[in-house]
């Protein structure tokens, strides 16, 4: 049986993402890596097919297989998103600078659901804990936070936001459980609503361009038949 590489010979975009590429780091954070392979046109033509993601080789990565990625984004995954602008890239290759080019159109007004709801079953969550154990989860509250700044913000500008070092003090106080849980379930009531808001005015358009999205695939699999 042959063993392929993917990550380490098929990756066309890598790049950091986590408390790094947040701005949120401190002491010993984590490298959390994720990145983007194309396994070669004709790996499809087997009755095993490539893998749609990996984990590993190193800690903290995942990658995915570039049609599996381009599926993920076009719904709108947070995550996913994050990888086209985390300002933290250490690979690019060719395909993935086209990737990178093609980014907004995977940009739609459906964001304001995949973003509003992460950040809902997120805030549930930590209240369930709380309810059952008397525990809060800040670093999962600070994350709630952090969608929802990021999804008001993609709403209104069209780019997805991962720096988030302006509101590096008062995020990483939630996280250290420095606010009172009152004022953070405040805060996110604040930012539910300018959710709502930016979804209502949104420079999106209703749908991504599914359209770009195949030509950027079917290039990245012809341009790998060509080598």
């Amino acid at each position: 049986m042959v063993v392929i590489d993917y990550v380490g010979e098929h990756t066309i975009l890598s790049v950091v993402l986590g408390s790094r590429a947040y701005g949120l780091d401190g002491p010993g954070s984590d490298h959390d890596r994720r990145g983007v392979y194309a396994a070669p046109a004709d790996h499809f033509w087997r009755l095993t097919k490539p893998p749609t993601h990996l984990d590993g080789p190193a800690d903290e990565q995942f990658s995915w297989e570039v049609e599996r990625f381009c599926t993920l984004a076009l719904a709108a995954n947070p995550t996913v998103l994050e990888v086209l602008w985390s300002p933290l890239a250490d690979a690019v290759t060719a395909d993935g600078e086209r990737l990178l080019a093609a980014r907004a159109a995977f940009l739609s007004a459906r964001v304001a659901d995949t973003y509003g709801r992460y950040a809902r079953d997120q805030l549930a969550k930590v209240r369930a804990r709380r309810e059952r154990t008397g525990e809060t989860n800040h670093k999962q509250a600070m994350h709630m936070i952090r969608l929802l700044m990021a999804g008001a913000h993609v709403l209104r500008t069209g780019e997805v936001l991962v720096d988030v070092r302006a509101h590096r003090d008062r995020l990483l106080a939630v996280k250290a459980g420095r606010v009172p849980w009152d004022e953070v379930t405040a805060w996110a009531g604040e930012l539910l609503t300018g959710l709502d808001d930016a979804a209502a005015a949104t420079v999106l358009p209703a749908e991504p361009d599914r359209a770009a999205v195949d030509d950027l695939l079917v290039a990245i699999r012809q341009g790998s038949l060509a080598c």
